[in-house]
């Protein structure tokens, strides 16, 4: 028997890279299979250089409910024995974002998954220990197979803010990055299937994603209150209007 565990991933920053290199620390536009298995893994009190096979069999979904902003940021550093200044370095956020992240497989796992998240060992952090979340991950847990399943049923988590500023749609259309199905099409190739997180030989296999789009209800649709039978009054063209009048008249 399989369910799915859905997570609210939101916060005023947000890193989820799955390619880092030398001084250039870039992120993903949404949040990373590899990024949500640490975060799991965290919650169950795990170290680094633990077995994570049964985290990374799980099937990942991801959904953009608030894509936020990407923001660069310098960073400077010095070495802690001899005081030399580290190379200046870019690292890339999400501001201000708002995800929904699922994970499907077995119901036992899923459910002890669902008490650390609640209750995790190590605090969770979206992507990067900069970034903890706003508020509680858990959004609970749904009796199906298939995660972006999951994902379709689940109401849009966006901020307040920014779901009054499509009060006037009814429906919103949200995309879902979710892994590749056997047999499905092909989809975008990214390394980051987690095969170890051992700080000494970190080893991540490629994976396909595949992108859809879905429309969910709006829950603060609010149509607009002008009659729509009642015309709208079309304002009268005065290019003159920005001309400047001559003091008198003039002959050429």
């Amino acid at each position: 028997m399989s369910s799915v565990l859905t997570l609210r991933l939101a916060g005023p920053l947000q890193s989820w890279g799955a390619s880092a290199r030398f001084a250039r620390r870039t992120t993903e536009t949404a949040p990373t299979k590899s990024g949500i298995t640490g975060l799991l893994a965290a919650a169950l009190g795990r170290d680094r250089n633990a077995d994570i096979t049964d985290l990374a069999a799980l099937r990942f979904a991801v959904r953009i409910d608030q894509p936020g902003t990407r923001v660069r940021d310098f960073q400077t550093a010095h070495h802690a024995d001899t005081g030399k200044a580290m190379p200046v370095s870019d690292r890339f956020y999400l501001a201000d974002a708002v995800f929904v992240a699922a994970v499907a497989g077995d119901h036992t796992l899923i459910h002890t998954l669902h008490a650390a998240v609640q209750a995790p060992v190590y605090l969770p952090y979206l992507g990067r220990r900069s970034c903890p979340p706003q508020g509680p991950v858990d959004l609970g847990i749904r009796d199906l197979g298939d995660p972006v399943e999951a994902l379709k049923a689940e109401e849009w988590q966006a901020s307040d803010w920014y779901r009054e500023q499509r009060r006037h749609d009814r429906t919103v259309n949200l995309t879902i990055l979710s892994d590749d199905q056997p047999g499905g099409r092909p989809g975008d190739t990214l390394r980051d299937q987690p095969i170890s997180f051992d700080p000494r030989h970190r080893r991540y296999a490629l994976r396909n994603v595949l992108s859809t789009s879905i429309d969910v209800p709006n829950p603060r649709f609010n149509p607009p209150t002008r009659n729509r039978h009642t015309p709208v009054p079309v304002p009268r063209h005065t290019p003159e209007a920005l001309l400047s009048p001559l003091d008198g008249p003039r002959c050429i």
